[in-house]
């Protein structure tokens, strides 16, 4: 159901009359016992030890809906219907480097077509960060969590919160891997970046508390929310995708900087918390990742913190933990740490009999398994997956079409529009006729910066445009920079978004060189950057940076207001670009001219 209008106008009312509002506390629940509700005792019943281990395996799939003949389909049925696995959490499809969105109806079809398959219903995950737009297409394109952190107001993260849980549920999902608590106080992190909400550990607390808080506001949606990664992938140069991290930094660091947010997550009734991939010698004298440390889970997590709910690991088959352990001592091992949960153990089978042969040396025990089926058994309940387990595919649309989610999304992309930097008066753009725009995308098949364009040349026929992507030959960027050289000013849109498996946070190879001699030529040049906010760092000598922070559809929108006035320019930075800017930098503009239309997102 979406916001009503009333409801959407108070809440924007309230943007406008605070920079900045405070979530209240959630007094945290007591847990409830298994006895407690007759749904959990059953399910309990009609289990043998291994299909309770099982349960505590969350394994991935892709939202699509494959062939019943397909070996795709039987390898569910198998993990789903022999081994009674947990539940399942919808990831991107990558096919030659091109990401791949579920498409809404497919993606409700197949998690209802697995849970008929199911005798236990399956709990359905997701991360959710931007809303359900970061794995499903057709969804309100919301920015990325630095983008709220530049607008100063956290009703905009609470609003996000509402609409992802509205999301969630009508496609099927009920758990939701967001809110990103980490505080990210190193420039050269190539994973978290603006995933999160930025360098300040109160102003991310606060944001993840909103967040908390709006997901869990409406009791016809109820999902699990969960803080992550803890505790705390802020401050690192390496993304545990592909290597092994290490968190130097000490107990008192630690506890003014990386747990602030964890801590009021807790106080706001986070249902999950989600482990790290990397060693915190702080706390663990071994050199192993968090997700496998007692230490941290249980004597950090759990006894200091007093944190009741649902420890989910990260994504076992990440390297950060894979390059480590093999995937049955891993999930032992994760199990005797405290962790409740398995997320993508890249061998189901072989993690549920090392922990079967563990309980039978006694390096674990029954209970302990008890104690975590229980947990997630329960939140099943509470969810009301004994009653009702499947979503009306027909009416998905209702839910997903809604203008007034539509409208939030743009208008935190246009709060959170940044000027860190205007030497040469370039913003907004004094005479777009005789000015050049180069875009540069990502990927030759992206759809990064066609909105843009598109944008551009509404309010400027006559002006310049030019898209780029990585596999131009060089020939053609030396035309482009020729031509660039006749306009009176050259504006940079640059898209540097984060990934898994990446590795870093720079241009593609041949904009860079590109880029710098634009800069060395006569004619000024204003840098955009569509999501790295650190981007300053490599072309330092530029008459102007703005920033979005994020690289979705309406910062591209919020861009061109920007650029042509139509806006005010009111963002801060939510991070220290060394050497650059500090916290909080923002040049303010108002608005000059009325807005131009936009183009039907």
């Amino acid at each position: 159901m979406p916001i009503g209008k009333a409801v959407f106008g108070f809440l924007v009312f309230l943007v406008a009359a605070s920079s900045q509002t405070h979530p209240r506390v959630i007094p945290r629940k007591p847990v409830a016992t298994p006895s407690a509700n007759p749904a959990v005792q059953q399910w309990l019943r009609s289990m043998t030890l291994r299909d309770r281990i099982a349960q505590l395996l969350i394994v991935p799939c892709y939202g699509d809906s494959p062939s019943a003949r397909s070996v795709a389909y039987r390898k569910f049925q198998h993990l789903i219907g022999d081994l009674h696995v947990g539940g399942m959490i919808v990831v991107n499809r990558v096919v030659n480097g091109q990401v791949r969105y579920a498409e809404p109806y497919a993606m409700a079809a197949f998690l209802n077509r697995m849970q008929k398959a199911a005798r236990v219903p399956l709990i359905m995950a997701a991360d959710f960060e931007r809303g359900a737009s970061m794995r499903v297409n057709g969804t309100t394109k919301f920015p990325h969590n630095m983008a709220y952190g530049a607008t100063g107001n956290t009703v905009f993260s609470r609003q996000e919160g509402i609409a992802a849980a509205r999301e969630a549920r009508a496609l099927g999902v009920q758990w939701i891997f967001a809110p990103d608590a980490d505080v990210n106080n190193n420039p050269d992190n190539p994973i978290i970046n603006i995933r999160s909400y930025g360098s300040d550990p109160k102003q991310v607390a606060d944001h993840v508390s909103a967040y908390i808080e709006g997901a869990h506001s409406n009791p016809a949606y109820k999902v699990l929310v969960t803080a992550k990664h803890f505790p705390g992938h802020g401050d690192t140069a390496i993304d545990t995708h592909i290597g092994i991290a290490r968190l130097e930094a000490s107990k008192q660091r630690m506890s003014e900087v990386e747990l602030v947010p964890f801590r009021a997550a807790i106080e706001h009734g986070v249902d999950s918390i989600m482990t790290v991939h990397m060693s915190v010698p702080a706390y663990e004298e071994q050199d192993i990742p968090a997700t496998v440390s007692p230490a941290v889970l249980t004597g950090l997590l759990r006894r200091e913190l007093k944190f009741n709910g649902i420890i989910t690991t990260d994504a076992m088959d990440m390297q950060g933990l894979s390059k480590v352990f093999t995937p049955g001592e891993a999930s032992v091992r994760a199990i005797e740490a405290g962790a409740d949960i398995l997320l993508m153990p890249p061998k189901p089978e072989e993690s549920i009999r090392a922990i079967v042969q563990a309980i039978a040396s006694g390096r674990l025990t029954r209970k302990r398994i008890d104690e975590s089926v229980t947990k997630l058994l329960m939140a099943k309940a509470r969810l009301g997956l004994n009653t009702r387990k499947l979503v009306d595919v027909e009416t998905i649309n209702d839910t997903l079409e809604s203008a007034e989610a539509d409208e939030e999304a743009q208008n935190v992309a246009d709060h959170a529009v940044t000027l860190v930097r205007d030497d040469k008066n370039l913003i907004p753009i004094k005479s777009p006729d005789a000015s050049c725009m180069l875009i540069l995308a990502e990927g030759r098949f992206s759809l990064q910066g066609r909105r843009m364009l598109e944008e551009m040349r509404k309010r400027a026929p006559k002006m310049k445009t030019t898209l780029l992507d990585p596999t131009v030959p060089d020939i053609e960027l030396q035309q482009a920079a020729t031509d660039a050289a006749a306009c009176d000013a050259v504006y940079v849109a640059a898209f540097v978004s984060v990934a898994a498996y990446r590795g870093d946070l720079v241009l593609a190879a041949g904009f860079a060189p590109f880029v710098t001699s634009l800069t060395a030529g006569k004619a000024p040049v204003a840098l955009i950057a569509l999501g790295n906010p650190y981007l300053l760092r490599s072309f330092p000598n530029v008459g102007a940076y703005l920033t979005t922070f994020s690289t979705v559809i309406p910062s591209e929108v919020a861009t061109v207001k920007a650029l042509f006035g139509e806006i005010a320019i009111t963002g801060h930075l939510p991070v220290a670009i060394p050497n650059l800017a500090k916290h909080g930098d923002g040049i303010q503009l108002p608005a000059r001219i009325a807005l131009v239309p936009s183009i039907r997102q």
